[in-house]
């Protein structure tokens, strides 16, 4: 798995969304470099379960397409002596 890069306009909104949740819901304050750290290991430690998990729900979507394809193909099929 490549390494997960936020560029710096992402990685400022998602700092700010994690100082405010732990403002709102921790009622604790958090410096920018704090939040930064957290971030840094979040996309270290826990990221590569929510980028498989992005990979997984892909497939899922990737093999219904496919399955629609496929039930498309056999609708156009013409009759022949062949059974398949």
């Amino acid at each position: 798995m490549p390494e997960i890069r936020f560029s710096k306009e992402e990685k400022e909104v998602i700092v700010r969304k994690l100082q405010l949740y732990f403002s709102e819901e921790l009622d604790q304050k958090i410096g920018q470099f704090d939040a930064e750290f957290l971030l840094d290991f979040f996309s270290e430690e826990v990221g590569a379960y929510f980028y498989n998990r992005g990979l997984i729900d892909a497939q899922a979507v990737l093999d219904k397409k496919f399955e629609d394809v496929s039930e498309a193909l056999y609708e156009l099929e013409k009759p022949t002596e062949f059974v398949r």
